[in-house]
């Protein structure tokens, strides 16, 4: 029976850590926010400069989440080492980490460019494409600083500080705007770029966050050791591969994940330039709910590593439920909000009458699987935390590709719902992996109670 009393402390605990990553992650969304409504006004009723920026930021996103994915497996690795007092190895984790990751940042830069011809041939407006392509290049070659960022994003996080991406991403996005603001309009004197303008202040703001997070590391005496010795030789294949042995199934799940939203993003396009605005709108919104799911999950994957470390189930399983009460009541609430403010909430980003009607229709399906994409992603959160994570790619094959997306295509197509169809599918995968993922979980705890 659920008492109060017995997860009133957990709760405490859950949110203390989550709240600094929470206001993180609602910058970031401010940010995207800003971006798309600054540029959808550039626009005015015409939707093309939205829509670019919506496809060229969906095809960056797949090759992003991806590599932070990656940087992600360094979290749950600290954490078990912290609780269990060993900082050498987590010196070690670090140094490695910094000179991997930003490697990695360098060869997604590669790969971004190297995809360019490919977006020619993914059916979507000619227009669109041309004018998405300054803003992906741009994309492009801020990985390698905004993996460089990560590296020491994921220690901190490890080791229980999630103040310190706080100070730095709050600080970026403001810059963010205010360059946007500069570029995509043509202020002080620059020339009007448009979508443009919005991937050379995502630029110059992903390098202002990596500068401000090494700054705060340094700064501080009780992290500024961890960085002693460190040398561009300090790169050690066993290191690295304990890194990929956490970070390339988070890095499978988060592309898996992702890929079935860039899918569908790529389907939406096959229904017009409207369709793919009106798309980028309800997504834009979504990830304001998401977002802070995604810092629940993060305290979530720090408190269940530090209970995993110390072999404490009892208090790891207290965690982990508390996890889920949050999250039933914040995604509960997203759902109210998303279909009460569905005819209002367009109306910020264009003017367009047809983009609106869309956009207030797909924000009920948005609202249909809040419940479903709150517990999968908590449940991706309890596993990091675990480092039961090779399970998590099979069961992100089958809810995503084999479920999400075929599902999507057959109503929106096949059975003529359009869009709303293709949003259907989300709900279809979404639910698979939360059930999976909860049924995993019970599993895994009930086998390390009995060992």
């Amino acid at each position: 029976m659920y008492r109060f009393a017995t997860y009133k402390s957990q709760y405490a605990a859950n949110i203390r850590l989550a709240l600094p990553v929470m206001l993180t992650q609602v910058g970031q969304i401010l940010t995207q926010l800003a971006d798309n409504v600054m540029v959808g006004k550039f626009g005015g009723s015409d939707p093309t400069p939205l829509a670019a920026v919506a496809f060229g930021g969906s095809i960056s996103f797949i090759f992003f989440i991806t590599a932070i994915g990656v940087a992600m497996g360094l979290t749950p690795l600290v954490g078990e080492l912290f609780a269990q007092g060993d900082r050498r190895k987590s010196a070690e984790l670090l140094q490695n980490g910094i000179l991997f990751y930003t490697l990695l940042g360098i060869a997604a830069t590669v790969l971004h460019l190297a995809c360019i011809p490919l977006l020619y041939r993914l059916g979507q407006p000619a227009e669109v494409v041309d004018m998405a392509l300054p803003y992906y290049r741009l994309l492009a070659y801020s990985m390698p600083f905004i993996m460089a960022f990560f590296a020491f994003k994921q220690f901190l996080e490890g080791v229980g500080n999630t103040h310190a991406e706080l100070i730095a991403t709050v600080l970026a996005n403001l810059a963010n705007i205010g360059l946007n603001w500069v570029f995509i309009y043509g202020h002080l004197g620059m020339p009007r770029m448009g979508a443009a303008g919005a991937g050379l202040a995502t630029l110059l703001a992903r390098i202002t966050a990596m500068i401000l997070i090494i700054g705060y590391f340094c700064s501080r005496d009780r992290y500024r050791h961890y960085l002693d010795g460190f040398s561009l030789g300090k790169l050690r294949r066993a290191t690295v591969r304990s890194l990929l042995r956490i970070g390339v199934p988070i890095a499978s799940q988060m592309f898996l994940e992702s890929s079935a939203f860039i899918g569908t993003n790529i389907m939406m396009g096959w229904f017009g330039t409207q369709a793919i605005g009106a798309n980028q709108i309800a997504i834009t919104v979504n990830n304001a709910a998401w977002m802070i799911v995604t810092a629940i999950g993060a305290a979530t994957t720090i408190r269940v590593s530090h209970c995993y470390g110390t072999r404490d189930i009892d208090r790891l399983s207290l965690a982990a439920k508390a996890s889920y009460h949050l999250i039933l009541v914040w995604n509960g609430f997203a759902m109210l909000g998303f279909v009460a403010l569905r005819h209002l909430i367009p109306l910020y980003f264009t003017d367009n009458a047809e983009v609106i009607a869309m956009t207030s229709e797909l924000l009920l399906f948005v609202a249909l699987y809040q419940l479903s994409d709150g517990l999968q992603n908590i449940s991706v959160g309890v596993l990091r935390g675990l480092q039961d994570v090779r399970i998590i790619t099979p069961i992100a094959i089958l809810s995503y590709w084999v479920l999400n997306l075929p599902v999507g295509y057959l109503f929106g197509f096949t059975l003529g719902m359009g869009p709303s169809g293709l949003f259907l599918g989300y709900f279809v995968g979404l639910t698979a992996a939360a059930v999976l993922m909860l049924t995993r979980i019970r599993r895994t705890v009930r086998r390390l109670r009995n060992a």
